[in-house]
């Protein structure tokens, strides 16, 4: 049966929604649960995974803010069954915190993100790396990645996915949200979602025949690790700049790092993360595709 344009909206994905799901549930001492969204896929991005985590530690330490976290994703999750989320406070002090928490689903661990909080003080001294002098939003591409609330440009490409968009190993994403929450974990939490989500794109690009339209077909790819740092309370209006670079790709691996900026210049956080890129098992084509990493 075919899908008419008004199922499609209702069935799309949202920025209220995600906010909702990053913002688990007390279940039990150092404890949360939460629900997942994969949108066309049966799995979970692990960054909703690392949201998650962020607002579970917040919740844990509401003394503190978190200021890193070092997530890795060991197992798919399935979107359609509840997430585990258990804090492990190893140090809460005056000024510094730490958690290591567990992400679980059906009593299995499918990743483990260790977060840093502090006690924020006054500046000694300060300093952050510009914002990269590339074209406004105004004259940006609109990218394919719908998501209600949420409008995506990126700055030259016309497809991030296509395997004929080549170009240097580098992406510039301008995003616009709404609602911004006003929450200081939501607002980290929203921060850290996007941080995968154009990290294969950014080091295919670079790479003649080969795009992320091939993702779980005849790439098998997956987000192995994502590590976020704030840099400034998550405060901002308008327009943010996600910049990615990728500065390695070999041995079925990838590592791009990537600026977060607002539009007036401010470095609200940076990001590093890994991800797996390689052919398919031969075992894989037994895996329905929405189901593949």
């Amino acid at each position: 049966m075919a899908i008419t344009p008004d199922q499609q909206t209702s069935a799309m994905s949202s920025v209220s929604e995600m906010l909702r799901i990053f913002d688990v549930e007390p279940d039990g001492p150092s404890s949360f649960v939460g629900a997942s969204d994969g949108g066309a896929r049966q799995v979970v991005d692990g960054t909703q995974l690392l949201a998650q985590s962020l607002v579970a530690t917040a919740k844990t330490l509401p003394d503190k803010v978190v200021r890193s976290a070092h997530a890795v994703f060991s197992r798919a999750v399935d979107a359609a069954v509840p997430v585990r989320f258990t804090v492990d406070v190893t140090h809460c002090g005056r000024s510094m915190a730490s958690t290591v928490v567990a992400v679980e689903q059906a009593g299995r661990r499918c990743a483990t993100v260790s977060v840093l909080a502090d006690t924020p003080t006054e500046d000694v001294v300060r300093h952050h790396v510009p914002r990269p002098a590339v074209p406004g939003p105004t004259v940006a591409l609109p990218a394919n990645m719908p998501m209600i609330g949420r409008n995506l440009r990126v700055v030259g490409v016309a497809d991030v996915n296509d395997p004929d968009e080549v170009g240097p190993p580098e992406l510039h994403a301008w995003l616009h949200y709404d609602p911004v929450p006003e929450r200081d974990d939501l607002g980290k939490a929203l921060l850290a979602h996007f941080t995968g989500h154009l990290s294969v794109s950014t080091t295919l690009r670079a790479h003649p025949g080969i795009g992320t339209a091939q993702a779980h077909h005849g790439l098998s790819t997956a987000v192995m690790t994502v590590s976020v740092r704030f840099h400034e309370p998550v405060e901002w209006a308008g327009w943010l700049l996600y910049s990615h670079e990728s500065i390695q790709i070999g041995a079925g691996m990838s590592c791009v790092r990537g600026l977060v900026h607002t539009e007036s210049g401010r470095l609200l956080a940076s990001f590093t993360q890994e991800a797996m890129i390689r052919r398919p098992r031969v075992d894989e084509a037994t895996v329905p595709a929405r189901a593949r990493l």
